[in-house]
């Protein structure tokens, strides 16, 4: 019965001073820009209203910007950045997550002048210069760089959805209709 006394106090006197060094010794602020930094997509591209996200990954570290206002990252990031922040993801779909976008090269009217390639800066672009280029949809963040410097204007953004090249349309169709033919006969 004493030791069983005793064992308790040490715990006792063990979950105190646990208690106090977290009071103490709490999570140092820039490791915590640091990790909301990581979750970001790293575009730079100023759609939240900071200068880069480094900036953007601060003030929402200090609770000083709101998680939603990253386009690129979507409802992923906004999901992630409010679990590392303890917080509940907001209730209402975000601009964000509902206009998921990427960009598009009309590929008839691309000169191959690779102003594009500089401007992407997560490489979602493909081409070498004086040759068509075309957009990788899988990797693009619809940072929407690319699109002013373009000179010729045949970037447009479209849905993500809609994104998906002619020729993969034009192969699911065809792949739709001998599936159908088999099935028929």
């Amino acid at each position: 019965m004493l030791s069983v006394a005793i064992i308790s106090a040490v715990a006792l006197i063990l979950g105190a001073l646990l208690g106090a060094a977290a009071a103490r010794y709490k999570e140092d602020p820039e490791t915590l820009v640091e990790r909301v930094h990581a979750l970001l997509p790293h575009t730079q591209c100023g759609q939240c209203g900071f200068a880069g996200c480094r900036p953007y990954a601060a003030a929402v570290a200090e609770r000083s910007a709101a998680i939603t206002l990253c386009p690129p990252g979507g409802a992923a990031l906004i999901k992630n950045l409010a679990g590392l922040l303890g917080e509940d993801p907001p209730s209402f779909a975000p601009r964000a997550a509902l206009t998921a976008r990427v960009a598009v090269i009309d590929e008839q009217r691309c000169v191959g002048c690779a102003v594009c390639l500089e401007a992407c800066p997560v490489d979602a672009i493909i081409g070498a210069a004086r040759q068509m280029h075309t957009v990788v949809a899988a990797l693009c963040t619809g940072c929407e760089l690319c699109v002013a410097p373009c000179p010729v204007d045949c970037i447009a953004m479209q849905a993500a959805n809609d994104a998906a090249p002619r020729w993969l349309n034009a192969a699911s169709s065809q792949l739709q209709a001998n599936a159908a033919r088999k099935a028929a006969a």
